[in-house]
């Protein structure tokens, strides 16, 4: 295994504990696919690239902008990476025309020989909810390969990156992929900005946009409500209900716009209660249909096994990392003015803090513990609880609510699961009649 091949592997485990879900779907590439550009919406710094590069069956080099490679540390991953350093104007505000016209070259030579290429075309970070203009650079570069060998058969495709919570940590994320279009298809005189809008209108079909970010989320999670009655929760249905659903808000937001209020409100309040409850959706939707199963009860009795059983190991971790997992949060704290990196550097630091600690901990285990055998135990647990605190910090929100579960008989839980289903049936049926009234404006 090459180092490239390696610190791919490193940094898919690294990207599975930083995300506590990554879902990837769409026209996913095969192993094998080659002179393809890729293009993706930016919204999360370098923590973008690092889900695109280890979800991504095949080997693509990602293009940067310069002032990465000042980074000490970073220069050398960026190399090893084989990414392809671009020159920004907001970076060189004297920059001309042709100082990237060497990138192009390079990228084009790539690409026609059967490389891939992944490219942000807003040309930067951004922190807005829906996408903004797109730079042509994904054009210029794929009609320049064109120009330098016409034969060759070149594809572009675009990535929509969502997060539901995108600068915390262990929130969730979904790779979805879009269709793949071949550059021979692009017929119009101007080949580059073809490109553009074919990217920017496709990236607009996979993305679920919004005015703000909660409000983006809230038009998912009832897209995922009417999927679910539907009975296809693919997420190519449910991006298309979400897109529905924002076109049904804009027919709706003069005339009736209290009403959509209102009933925004009361989606909150009914997602926040399902939260409390320790359940899912999912589940409510079950008991609203007659379907659950009366395993529930035994799911949840596991779970709750489960987590007692690691209680111990997620407190010693809990002590022993208290420090590195504050340290992080401090430094993307102090890094005022660029929320747009916060996750970058929360990962950065992490990357560094936690190996450093873990392995200082490791050493003094050994010296300090008067037999091999317990500096052993010792390690074994002081690399276990870390994953065992991780369990317990995606709940932890949620204690209070499980806490009120294992004090609640089982009758009583069944009752308010019952009072759930019924407000959901009142919404899906409100929610509908609003749906009617949208189409019909």
């Amino acid at each position: 295994m090459g180092v490239r091949s390696a610190l791919l592997v490193l940094f898919r485990r690294l990207a599975r504990i930083y995300f506590r879900e990554i879902e990837v779907a769409g026209e996913v590439p095969h192993p094998g696919t080659g002179g393809r550009l890729f293009a993706a919406n930016h919204v999360n710094g370098l923590v973008d690239p690092i889900l695109v590069l280890t979800q991504t069956p095949c080997r693509i080099s990602p293009v940067a902008k310069s002032t990465l490679w000042k980074i000490p540390g970073l220069q050398w991953l960026l190399e090893t990476a084989e990414a392809v350093p671009i020159v920004r104007r907001r970076d060189v505000p004297g920059k001309s025309e042709g100082d990237n016209e060497a990138v192009f070259a390079r990228v084009a030579k790539h690409l026609v020989t059967g490389g891939n290429i992944l490219i942000f075309p807003e040309g930067t970070s951004l922190i807005e909810p829906h996408l903004l203009a797109l730079r042509s650079g994904a054009g210029q570069m794929l009609s320049r390969s064109v120009a330098e060998e016409a034969g060759a058969e070149l594809t572009f495709q675009a990535v929509a990156l969502e997060f539901d919570e995108r600068d915390v940590f262990r929130s969730r994320s979904l790779v979805l992929f879009g269709p793949v279009r071949r550059v021979a298809d692009m017929h119009g005189e101007d080949l580059a900005q073809e490109i553009t809008d074919a990217i920017r209108t496709d990236l607009s079909e996979l993305l679920v946009e919004g005015a703000s970010w909660e409000e983006r989320i809230l038009v998912v999670r009832v897209a995922e409500m009417f999927a679910k009655d539907a009975g296809d929760t693919s997420l190519e249905h449910v991006n298309q209900l979400g897109r529905r659903i924002t076109q049904a808000r804009h027919a709706l937001a003069g005339s009736s716009s209290a009403e959509v209020h209102a009933i925004e409100a009361r989606i909150r309040d009914y997602l926040a209660r399902v939260e409390r409850e320790e359940t899912s959706d999912d589940v409510v939707a079950r008991v609203a249909r007659g379907t659950l199963s009366p395993a529930l009860e035994h799911e949840r009795i596991a779970r709750v096994a489960t987590a007692v059983i690691t209680l111990p190991l997620a407190l010693i971790a809990t002590v022993v990392y208290w420090l590195p997992y504050q340290l992080p949060r401090f430094v993307t704290r102090k890094l005022k003015g660029d929320p747009d990196v916060a996750s970058t550097y929360k990962l950065g630091v992490g990357l560094v803090v936690f190996p450093l600690w873990a392995a200082t901990a490791i050493a003094l285990a050994f010296l300090v513990l008067p037999s091999n055998e317990l500096a052993l135990l010792a390690t074994a647990v002081l690399l276990a609880s870390p994953f065992s605190a991780l369990a317990w910090l995606d709940r932890w929100d949620r204690l209070a609510a499980r806490s009120s579960n294992l004090l609640a008989p089982s009758e009583e839980r069944r009752e308010r699961l019952v009072a759930l289903a019924a407000e959901r049936t009142t919404l899906m049926r409100d929610l509908d009649t609003l749906r009617e009234r949208a189409e019909a404006a």
